[in-house]
């Protein structure tokens, strides 16, 4: 799951919708290596989640003798280069990593299979299902979700204790959210977080706080210009404040919390994904901690719980039957969830969630408490983006980067956002 900037997908929908038609071409998974079946699988991530993969297949294949798993892997960006170069080109791999924000794309461009033929295989009865439904397209399952993860208000430990700053915790809204950066700023000399204004995520955490959604269940927007007027303007004034980072900081976020100012040691806190929020450890001296994202004034959570990744079969795939029982072991198996611990986030399977949770160390227990101690009190994730989602957060980077540098006004920043995303969506 990326940080702050998720750069665009790089491929149109007019591209991957060419794979509908390509139902002759490709031959993913076709050959055999001494009579066994060769699956293609491929994801994203780091060399430690590639050398626990890589153990967990190998489980796989000893339970599967007749198949073989190909396995390939790399990071973020690089990797949805890769596939959509294969999807567009009718060779999308048999079974693949998915972010929240490929589903929409993928399914309607014909690239993934429907699930629903595998029903009898690929076992979703234990996941809950309002996480299981953001796989969904149309009514139709195209992913399941393998991790899930949530926002958090990180923070260093040492520096918030020491302002004097009561800490943060359950229930508090994005009022007194404010309110402490206010108080970090003053007490520490630095801007208490990173600029939310520039996070579509934290937006969205804003809006459903508020009662509104970022997207209708009719892939239109949910909210108007006025809603983001108001979000921009209050992140606005906080920055003139100095209480959040200043524009020249928060335009070299890039997604890795080195170049976040909490990880630059330049502020006290920042708004992130939790499991990408392990890297601050060694970035920062006095420690992490992780607290819920603020509420609506009302104390109505926005927060929810995200898949952290997807996993999908290839439309076109020869071995849907192999495919949808590689998922099923990597998602529901005990034996490879201990191989796999949270290497894609807290498992989504609630058995081994509430079995793996105290075999976790480090940063991963860290992890796993947190979201325990959010049970209960989110309401259901939103369905997955439309495709044209991609292009969109880079937009609303770009027009809030006009906002910070003050070359535009919150207003004007936010009626052209909505002009220019309304029309991405109807394209």
């Amino acid at each position: 799951m990326p940080g702050h900037r998720t750069k665009g997908f790089c491929s149109s929908a007019a591209a991957l919708a060419l794979c509908a038609v390509l139902a002759g071409c490709g031959g993913s998974g076709e050959s055999a290596d001494g009579g066994r079946i060769v699956l293609r699988y491929t994801w994203w991530g780091n060399p430690d989640r590639a050398a626990r993969t890589e153990k967990a297949v190998a489980l796989f294949e000893q339970r599967h003798p007749d198949v073989r798993v190909q396995t390939s892997f790399s990071g973020y960006d690089a990797y949805k280069q890769k596939l959509a170069t294969q999807a567009a080109g009718g060779d999308a791999p048999d079974v693949m990593q998915l972010d929240y924000r490929q589903i929409d794309q993928y399914a309607s461009g014909g690239v993934l299979l429907d699930l629903g033929r595998q029903r009898r295989l690929l076992r979703t009865d234990g996941i809950d299902p309002g996480l299981l439904a953001t796989g969904r397209v149309r009514g139709a399952q195209y992913a399941v979700p393998q991790g899930r993860g949530t926002e958090t208000v990180v923070y260093d430990v040492q520096a918030w204790r020491r302002s004097g700053v009561p800490l943060p915790g359950r229930g508090w809204t994005w009022d007194q959210w404010a309110d402490a950066m206010r108080a970090l700023a003053k007490k520490t000399g630095r801007p208490g977080g990173t600029d939310p204004g520039q996070s579509e995520d934290a937006f969205e955490i804003w809006l459903r706080g508020q009662g509104k959604s970022l997207y209708t269940k009719d892939r239109g927007l949910g909210f108007t210009a006025a809603d983001l007027t108001r979000w921009w303007t209050f992140t606005d004034r906080l920055r003139r404040e100095g209480a959040v980072s200043p524009a020249e900081q928060t335009t070299q976020l890039d997604g890795s919390v080195e170049n976040t100012p909490l990880g630059r040691g330049k502020a006290t806190s920042d708004v992130n994904w939790d499991a990408p929020a392990s890297g601050y450890g060694a970035l920062v001296k006095g420690g992490v901690a992780l607290a819920p994202m603020p509420s609506g004034a009302d104390g109505t959570p926005g927060q929810y719980f995200k898949p952290s990744m997807f996993l999908g079969i290839g439309a076109h795939t020869h071995h849907a039957t192999q495919a949808a029982q590689l998922i099923d072991f990597l998602v529901n198996d005990p034996d490879a969830a201990k191989i796999l611990g949270a290497t894609r986030g807290i498992p989504v399977n609630e058995t081994i969630r509430k079995d793996i949770g105290p075999r976790l160390t480090g940063f991963d227990r860290t992890v796993a408490d947190y979201q325990a101690s959010l049970e209960g009190t989110l309401k259901d994730p939103p369905q997955a983006p439309p495709s044209g989602d991609n292009a969109l957060q880079t937009t609303f980077q770009r027009d809030y980067d006009q906002v910070s540098y003050e070359r535009m006004s919150p207003r004007t920043a936010a009626e052209n956002y909505v002009t220019e995303a309304k029309a991405e969506l109807r394209s």
